[in-house]
């Protein structure tokens, strides 16, 4: 099943015969379309400015600037989301890229089903992690949990936050969270700019890591 629009997608990785291979697999994607490809980091913000594609392809380790920094550049300062794609899921490469603004993170043994379908996740304002990448954060909160320790909600979330947010931690969009809870849409987003508000999280990505990090999310596709 594909999207109705089609979408604008550029990649940005240092290895050339990486970037053009992308480029070729994802411009196959039935309403996908690569209208750029970048060497480096800079050149990647450049190409968003220029061309305002929908979604970014980005390697992490790249010369000129890397893709933490091309990153937060460009979710900072553009409507493009974007979608890590790279060979490292240690947490030195992970927790930077998604408190940098990234929306996706996959490792380079992704298929081209994963990849067409986190660029399309991403695109629809869900967030998409490798299975890998989900479990490393749920590990690392685990790890410095108490067993039994309470992990109070701050920020005064009522239980029905709590559930928007569960299922915002579980990848689903508003009209999928309107469908799981029987609530029209504006009622959703409702309830989500509280949750942003009360918790102090700018983006969908980073309410994902808020309900990891507050136990209301697991491992598993965020699809």
């Amino acid at each position: 099943m594909t999207d109705d629009v089609t979408l604008r997608v550029v990649v940005a990785d240092d290895q050339r015969s990486v970037r053009d291979g992308l480029a070729m697999l994802v411009g196959l994607c039935e309403g996908i379309e690569v209208v750029g490809t970048a060497p480096d980091g800079a050149a990647a913000v450049a190409l968003v400015d220029e061309l305002a594609p929908d979604v970014v392809l980005m390697d992490l380790r790249m010369p000129e600037l890397d893709g933490v920094q091309a990153t937060r550049q460009i979710t900072g300062r553009s409507a493009a989301r974007v979608v890590v794609l790279t060979t490292y899921a240690d947490d030195e490469s992970v927790f930077p890229a998604l408190r940098a603004g990234a929306a996706g993170y996959l490792t380079k043994d992704a298929s081209a089903e994963e990849i067409e379908a986190a660029i399309r996740a991403v695109h629809r304002g869900q967030t998409w992690l490798d299975p890998v990448v989900q479990a490393r954060l749920v590990s690392a909160v685990a790890e410095g949990v108490p067993d039994g320790a309470a992990r109070p909600l701050p920020g005064n979330l009522t239980p029905r936050e709590v559930e928007v947010l569960t299922l915002i931690g579980e990848g689903l969009s508003n009209r999928e969270i309107g469908e799981r809870l029987v609530l029209g849409q504006a009622t959703v987003k409702t309830h989500v700019n509280r949750i942003f508000a009360k918790t102090g999280v700018q983006s969908r990505a980073q309410a994902v890591r808020y309900a990891i990090s507050n136990g209301l999310a697991g491992p598993g596709s965020a699809s």
